[in-house]
């Protein structure tokens, strides 16, 4: 299978690793990763120490017919991306959306609609990792992969499992996305704010801010369709607790990079809006990162 990832983040460059001992695997990547990847090959440490022959360019000239599109990119440059690839994909392309936040999948479809639009599925992941420097992935959590139903689904699973990834079909991706979502509300502005890693949001001095921006999701979540039956503060310590990861939103920032606010805590905002739904604390959250977006890369001490 030909793999294009666009994306090559700490989870794009993790996937493309993983697939590149089966697969004929491409990444679009930053320079200085591209070059990296090119000269040593694409390196994995932490979890595993491997290093993986992987294709990488800085531009995108062409994509092969059939080819899957793993786009693992910020949610904010889906656009962007999507408007790269118009008129270099068609009905056999496959493009799975990895990525967090809400309405992401929605973005590219927009872009890309038309007579011979390529297949869109959305997708999670449940794996984590860490961005260590050009050409090498700290390889922090094994997870799973939750892939809309859709056509094509099946097949995309067996091959993320057959490469470690452990693809399996959402019966409810809906649901599956706002779970996560739910989560990163919490995890990734918080823990950015504290300057710590993902495990600190177990510490139960912060249960009462973390129940009222759940508080918020949920309320939104029921009217978008969406209800649980689950206590997220107590799955936030259980299961985040041991984790030494790092947030995608606090490796943004410490890189001066815009992070994907506007797609978690500001998505469950604007959503609130639209239904009526006051969201002061997951707003506050939003403030609190723009600023710290502004002032460019940032060290807590």
């Amino acid at each position: 299978m030909k793999v294009l990832v666009l994306g090559a983040g700490a989870i794009g460059s993790l996937y493309a690793a993983k697939l590149a001992d089966a697969h004929d695997v491409t990444v679009l990547a930053r320079p200085e990763h591209a070059a990296a990847i090119t000269q040593a090959g694409l390196r994995l440490v932490g979890r595993e120490l491997s290093a993986h022959r992987v294709a990488a360019v800085t531009e995108i000239e062409r994509i092969s017919p059939g080819t899957l599109v793993l786009l693992t990119s910020k949610v904010n440059g889906n656009r962007a991306l999507a408007e790269a690839v118009r008129g270099k994909v068609d009905g056999e392309t496959t493009i799975l959306c990895i990525q967090n936040g809400l309405g992401g999948e929605d973005i590219v479809k927009d872009a890309l609609r038309g007579d011979d639009a390529p297949l869109v599925l959305r997708a999670v992941t449940q794996f984590g990792a860490i961005f260590q420097e050009p050409g090498v992935i700290d390889f922090k959590v094994a997870g799973y992969t939750l892939i809309e139903d859709g056509p094509r689904s099946r097949s995309i699973a067996q091959l993320l499992t057959a490469s470690g990834l452990d693809g399996r079909v959402s019966d409810n991706i809906k649901k599956d996305v706002w779970r996560k979502l739910i989560f990163n509300c919490v995890i990734n502005p918080i823990t950015s704010l504290l300057g710590s890693e993902v495990g600190a949001i177990a510490d139960a001095r912060l249960d009462p801010i973390k129940q009222r921006v759940i508080d918020e999701c949920l309320a939104v979540a029921a009217r978008d369709g969406v209800t649980f039956d689950v206590n997220f503060v107590e799955a936030l310590a259980t299961v985040f607790g041991p984790s030494r990861n790092i947030a995608s939103m606090r490796q943004d920032l410490l890189r001066g990079r815009a992070t994907e606010i506007d797609f978690m805590n500001g998505a469950v905002v604007e959503a609130g809006r639209r239904h009526g739904i006051d969201c002061p604390v997951n707003a506050s959250l939003v403030a609190l990162i723009k600023v710290m977006e502004a002032r460019g890369p940032f060290v807590v001490p």
